[in-house]
């Protein structure tokens, strides 16, 4: 079961912008054609189609967090395709919901949205996808986006870094039964990075203690966690199957 190092069909969730459009771009650039998704951002995910190298990218809409709707995205994306090779789960929510200032009728709905988009959408997914891929018989890859949250803690965001954590743990299950296969599968954690919605946070009054958290004084570009995700998705970390790998710039460090 040998994966190609180019010219894959690849699905990434979530790529209107920010990471998702990142790690579009960096499939695009290394030759493979991609299934740009999103959920309602239709024109930044025109934007984002618009700004890829290469041809044979295409859009997918819908909001994940319907199984129905999860279905029809693989449908359409492996029908545009011809296949998927490679599943990126990217998309995700994260709205802030301290306890201590959150309504129980809100901290209920906050946390469904979280687990149907965040954690339900992941396991839909990969599950639409390695079954072609077993089907198809040439192996695959599946990347999903956890969080530096899921092991460092979310306060103000509860229900994303449990979210992410059971992310995590899907990922190394499905790693052990699909191995077999021919599929690999990682997470990345990331810590914090820059993105169109956290740049105010940045540019604001706690942008410098945000920068502070890891010793190099910044934060991640998109970039650098997107060819993290280029990297796992290709023939020479199979072996990283299974894998959690920390991309936070040691501003926290597992034991």
């Amino acid at each position: 079961m040998n994966l190609p190092a180019t010219g894959r069909r690849v699905l990434v969730t979530g790529a209107s912008r920010g990471l998702g459009r990142e790690v579009a771009r960096a499939f695009a650039a290394n030759g493979d054609r991609v299934a740009v998704h999103f959920a309602s951002r239709a024109e930044e995910a025109r934007a984002t189609l618009d700004s890829l190298e290469g041809t044979g990218h295409v859009l997918v809409g819908g909001d994940l967090a319907d199984p129905g709707t999860a279905a029809t995205v693989a449908d359409t994306a492996a029908e545009a395709l011809g296949g998927i090779d490679v599943l990126v789960n990217n998309a995700a929510v994260n709205l802030r919901h301290p306890l201590a200032e959150t309504p129980y009728e809100e901290w209920v709905e906050v946390w469904r949205r979280h687990v149907s988009v965040n954690l339900l959408a992941t396991a839909n997914l990969s599950h639409l996808a390695a079954r072609r891929m077993i089907d198809r018989g040439s192996g695959g890859r599946i990347v999903n986006i956890g969080s530096r949250g899921a092991f460092r803690g979310e306060p103000d965001h509860p229900a994303y870094g449990a979210t992410k954590a059971a992310v995590h743990a899907l990922g190394q299950s499905l790693a052990v039964s699909l191995a077999p296969y021919g599929i690999a599968v990682a997470s990345i954690a990331p810590g914090f990075f820059a993105t169109e919605r956290v740049s105010p946070r940045l540019e604001g009054p706690e942008g410098a203690a945000i920068r502070a958290q890891s010793p190099f004084g910044r934060v991640a570009a998109p970039a650098e966690i997107a060819a993290a995700v280029l990297w796992l998705a290709s023939p020479c970390a199979e072996w990283a199957s299974g894998t959690i790998l920390d991309l936070n710039g040691a501003s926290h460090l597992r034991s």
